[in-house]
């Protein structure tokens, strides 16, 4: 990944009146260092993050994106983000991505251990090539997630509908799914229900209905799912939000793993049993995904 951009934020309060707010972000050399050694971002993972698709210089779906970082920081009681100080952060660092895809990530930290505010800042890369699993899909295991559907709200203290920077795990589950033969996975709760990839939204088709996991039981809700279920509503297919269990896997005829950069990724084997590919319906979608959305 080749960092192309980036710019630390001075973040404002939420309520801030202010219309025009350039002057509180800085572009930086995204190849300097720019932390400080006490900052809870790197020694505690301590703080949220959202990772934006860039297509052609424009960044897709940023209001959906800026509002899941605010339900974030609510949820990490982190100060509420500004969200039209971050919008024209947003613009401001696309403005110098590239022709093709990049991703825009965008960071809220606790900041400095004892220090004053928060530390934020945006970065902006060329996005990984993602063509063959767009086209030729990918394999998925089940993992177990370790907790049950009613962890969430009977321990909201883990954090578990929050974007946070604290990914070890996840990624722990991509390598495990990949031990395993396969190229991702599934969390699955500890009482038998689906619930998200590592780092996507789980889509399945059955019965010529879209269904997703609902959101719940600690999901986060995914924006490129949510944007294309807008679509298909608009095509004239029938989209819902179900608590599923894990049988429902067997039930499908097609699922994609869906997210911000990789887009949609079909499905083609669970836990080693293969699935069929829609794909004309895929290569449509990614073309949807790939179009300028707001």
């Amino acid at each position: 990944m080749t960092w192309r951009h980036a710019l630390v934020i001075d973040p404002v309060a939420e309520n801030d009146p202010r219309v025009h707010f350039g002057s509180t972000f800085t572009p930086i050399d995204p190849a300097a260092p720019a932390l400080s050694v006490g900052e809870l971002s790197t020694q505690r993972g301590d703080g949220i993050f959202e990772s934006i698709g860039v297509v052609d210089g424009h960044p897709q779906e940023v209001a959906a994106h800026l509002d899941r970082l605010a339900h974030s920081a609510v949820l990490c009681d982190l100060p509420v983000p500004h969200l039209e100080q971050w919008r024209q952060a947003v613009a401001s660092a696309a403005a110098e991505a590239p022709a093709g895809e990049s991703v825009m990530k965008l960071i809220l930290s606790r900041g400095v251990e004892h220090g004053p505010a928060p530390t934020a800042w945006i970065t902006l890369a060329e996005a990984p090539d993602f063509s063959v699993p767009r086209t030729r899909g990918i394999r998925i295991v089940t993992l177990d997630r370790g907790f049950d559907s009613e962890a969430p709200a009977r321990a909201p203290w883990l954090l578990l509908g929050a974007k946070t920077l604290s990914y070890a795990v996840n990624m722990a589950a991509i390598r495990e799914a990949r031990r395993r033969g396969a190229d991702d996975a599934v969390f699955v709760s500890s009482d038998g229900y689906l619930l998200e990839g590592p780092t996507s939204s789980l889509i399945l088709r059955i019965d010529g209905r879209f269904l997703t996991p609902a959101p719940g039981a600690g999901i986060l809700h995914g924006t490129t799912q949510m944007s294309l279920f807008e679509e298909l509503a608009r095509q004239g297919h029938a989209t819902a939000y179900e608590t599923l269990p894990v049988d429902a896997l067997g039930q499908a005829d097609a699922a994609w793993l869906v997210s911000s950069v990789r887009l949609a990724a079909p499905v083609t084997s669970i836990d080693g049993a293969p699935l069929a590919v829609d794909t004309d319906l895929t290569a449509a979608m990614n073309a949807y995904l790939l179009s300028p959305r707001d």
